[in-house]
């Protein structure tokens, strides 16, 4: 395999990147003046070097310390916790201005094709477990993608939370998002009503 192929072949597996995307960016690079990629390659460097995940939500930031600017806001509602799938989620429910509670990154859904003996094996179920026993919350909303895998998601988590013996009001957001969209593709007005109607 050439350096075109190895570059074309890491870029596939970028999220929505395709062999023409992954063909596109390779060429592009191969454009750039040497200074440029140089200045790429320091970029990601220092993102590997800097960026770390908070202790509690698993949002990546830089600043000092162990959480997040969110988790360490004293103006959030420490008594809301949002369950979302992934950073963007998150990023697209902040962006909406319309929650000032809590998060948790769940790092992915239940697939299909789990094998019981490793289903739930790729979420952070047991993290989110813990943050839910050491903390007073009121409300959990479950922010999942309305699609299969996400409402699949859904019922796994809350039978996992019935199990703690905590009286916790599960909300999910309201219909507004169409189903088998991606929160990170809603826009703020529809995020807005999901999250004020949720239920």
């Amino acid at each position: 395999m050439n350096n075109i192929e190895k570059l074309i072949n890491l870029f596939k597996d970028f999220p929505t990147v395709g062999k023409r995307t992954a063909g596109r960016f390779t060429y592009y690079l191969l454009k750039l003046p040497k200074e440029k990629t140089d200045e790429l390659i320091q970029a990601i460097d220092e993102l590997k070097k800097n960026v770390k995940l908070c202790k509690f939500c698993f949002n990546p930031f830089e600043d000092e310390g162990n959480f997040c600017q969110i988790c360490k806001a004293p103006s959030r509602n420490k008594h809301l916790l949002c369950i979302v799938e992934k950073e963007t989620d998150l990023l697209s429910i902040e962006n909406s201005k319309k929650y000032n509670g809590l998060y948790f990154i769940l790092g992915g859904v239940l697939q299909a094709t789990s094998s019981k003996e490793d289903f739930g094996g790729n979420i952070r179920i047991e993290e989110l477990k813990a943050r839910i026993l050491k903390n007073d919350f009121k409300e959990i909303i479950m922010a999942l993608n309305p699609t299969p895998e996400g409402r699949t998601t859904s019922i796994f988590i809350q039978n996992n939370l019935k199990e703690l013996g905590k009286n916790i009001k599960i909300t999910h957001l309201a219909r507004g998002l169409p189903v088998g969209g991606e929160l990170e593709y809603a826009d703020p007005e529809t995020l807005e009503s999901a999250i004020e109607d949720r239920k």
